[in-house]
């Protein structure tokens, strides 16, 4: 063998493997956007890896998992899901927020975005019914004002003799306050 078919044959090995890496589809990016801080959805983050990883989905292996989390910050949720947006994520999944649910959803119209909420998704504008959602948009809901209103009667009921109880919620979350305004009233 020549010198000359020994250099153009060692050359194209040694490329090789960084054209067939050059090749090789971006890995997709999942975008998880929440209102709340990370430290109390440790579990539920690892939920989430564990449900991605029984689909074949491991993060850092074949997909990469981007978070954005609110900090209860929620005006900050719009450029938060601007910037996954900007990221240009395969989906952004909102579990449990229905604020970040909205901000996606005004974000863009064209990412998938998959969503879990206690409010009715159809009246908050998420969908346009939940058996046929439409749009970019598809989730669950939890039904969380039925839930609600059980829970003002069962302490009505442990507690008679109460006109009032007290509830707290953070005022910035738009969903809290009017699940509960929206619940029964006691006599």
């Amino acid at each position: 063998m020549k010198r000359r078919e020994f250099i153009a044959i060692a050359g194209a090995a040694a490329a090789w493997p960084l054209a067939a890496h050059a090749q090789q589809p971006a890995m997709p990016v999942v975008g998880l956007l929440h209102g709340a801080s990370q430290e109390p959805f440790v579990a539920n983050v690892a939920a989430f890896k564990q449900g991605l990883s029984q689909t074949g989905y491991i993060d850092g292996h074949n997909v990469t998992i981007e978070y954005r989390w609110a900090n209860g910050r929620y005006d900050q949720l719009p450029e938060l899901a601007a910037d996954l947006v900007r990221r240009r994520v395969a989906v952004i999944a909102t579990p449990g927020n229905a604020p970040a649910a909205l901000a996606a959803k005004e974000a863009t119209t064209t990412i998938p975005i998959v969503f879990g909420v206690g409010e009715d998704a159809v009246k908050m504008g998420l969908v346009a019914s939940l058996a046929q959602p439409g749009g970019n948009a598809t989730g669950f809901n939890f039904f969380a004002n039925e839930i609600d209103a059980k829970r003002l009667g069962l302490m009505h009921e442990v507690l008679p003799k109460a006109k009032r109880f007290a509830i707290l919620v953070n005022p910035a979350n738009t969903g809290a306050g009017n699940r509960f305004l929206q619940s029964q009233q006691l006599s």
